[in-house]
């Protein structure tokens, strides 16, 4: 066991931490029920540590996923304490409080100890075929008004206690949902991605030592940062601003959604302020989370580089509570993704006078169609469900043609 943090290690373990996340991810595609995720990828896979600090994600994943578990766990420790966690736990959430998203993208994790210390969580979200509710498919639209007829709220509960299977949450998950083969496999799909997780982050502990990976962990976070800020310091100080319109938002006719972004740029630190964006909607449009702002930001300055906690320390976002993109439980949320990526947009048009050489034209301003059909089988009498998302056009940019 190595404690020494010279050069070759800290690569080592660079390398190390994606490639665990990368491999839970290719673990939950190969063993996953539902083509949202073997096909779609609408997941990502994560280690984070006991602070709500992302170690490392999966690439290849919806965009708008990134960096946005900390808060999961965050509140997880506030409810349960440090202490409150045991090897062989497994916990399950959705509850729109505070994951911020349509009910079907359910989050399953798993404590890491080394030693009996609590270091991490191994992570993964991913999107359910149905979660019951008034309708199949991806939260029923934005037509749901409330997340009750939505689906199953699932608020930080243990599948696992300390490696003993709760039956009867099992039981109220499988009587509330139209097809719980599929969300019950990809249940087990996503546990066994979270151990797979756990299991190399343990290799990777016991081969170099805990101190050893936490230094090394603190010096990614750092180099990660000091690169971002440095790109961010190439621009010039000052206030950008832009905004978008949807026509309305599919519940009340011609009143206008604006999306509004407000970037000040000063001394290699960026604040995103989206204080401008309409107030949270009875359609269920609203969403609470920063991923619009962390995509952009990401985009701009890494955008291929490995993402970990150190890649936001010099952002700074602001949305205030009752935001469209800050809404308050109950504020419906079953269309939470359907501004996401105009707002990501926005935030990118912004910075065009800054950064001419290198912000594209619009993209077509949604993540996608979705397309969802189900039924009974005529000969089989068996349910059947098919979900996709389909995505659209992307602008030109200023090296290459739009497509």
């Amino acid at each position: 066991m190595r404690t020494k943090l010279d050069a070759v290690t800290l690569e080592v373990i660079r390398n190390a931490l994606p490639a665990i996340a990368n491999e839970m991810a290719a673990d939950l595609q190969r063993t996953s029920y539902n083509m949202m995720i073997y096909e779609v990828r609408d997941f990502c896979t994560a280690l984070v540590n006991v602070d709500g600090e992302l170690i490392s994600q999966n690439v290849g994943g919806v965009s708008h996923f990134v960096a946005d578990l900390g808060v999961i766990i965050t509140d997880a420790v506030k409810r349960y304490g440090r202490k409150g966690f045991k090897s062989g736990d497994v916990l399950i959430t959705n509850h729109q409080a505070v994951a911020g998203q349509h009910l079907n993208n359910v989050v399953i994790y798993v404590p890491y100890f080394f030693k009996g210390e609590l270091l991490a969580f191994s992570m993964v979200r991913a999107h359910w075929i149905d979660v019951g509710g008034t309708s199949t498919g991806f939260g029923a639209g934005p037509e749901v008004p409330d997340p009750w007829q939505e689906g199953l709220q699932l608020d930080q509960l243990k599948i696992y206690d300390g490696g003993r299977l709760d039956e009867t949450l099992c039981r109220v998950i499988r009587d509330n949902i139209r097809f719980p083969e599929s969300s019950l496999g990809d249940m087990n799909s996503q546990i066994a991605s979270c151990k797979l997780g756990i299991r190399r982050l343990d290799e990777l502990v016991r081969k170099y030592g805990r101190s050893t990976i936490l230094k090394a962990i603190a010096r990614i976070f750092d180099e990660t940062e000091t690169r971002c800020r440095n790109f961010v310091a190439r621009l010039a100080d000052g206030v950008y601003e832009a905004e978008s319109f949807f026509d309305d938002d599919g519940v009340t006719p011609d009143e206008r959604v604006r999306i509004h972004a407000r970037v000040t740029v000063k001394s290699g630190n960026m604040t995103i302020d989206l204080s401008g964006c309409s107030r949270e909607r009875k359609a269920a449009v609203n969403s609470r989370t920063l991923a619009g702002a962390r995509v952009a930001y990401k985009a701009i300055t890494a955008p291929l580089a490995p993402v970990n906690e150190g890649s936001f320390r010099a952002l700074e976002v602001i949305i205030p509570e009752g935001n469209i993109m800050m809404a308050r439980y109950p504020a419906p949320m079953a269309g939470w993704s359907i501004f996401v990526p105009t707002v990501v947009e926005t935030i990118i048009s912004s910075l065009a006078s800054a950064m001419p050489d290198k912000i594209p034209a619009a993209h077509h301003g949604l993540l996608g169609g979705s397309v969802v059909f189900f039924g009974v089988h005529p000969k089989s009498k068996r349910r059947f469900v098919v979900q996709s998302i389909e995505g659209g056009g992307w602008g030109g940019r200023p090296f290459e043609d739009g497509e």
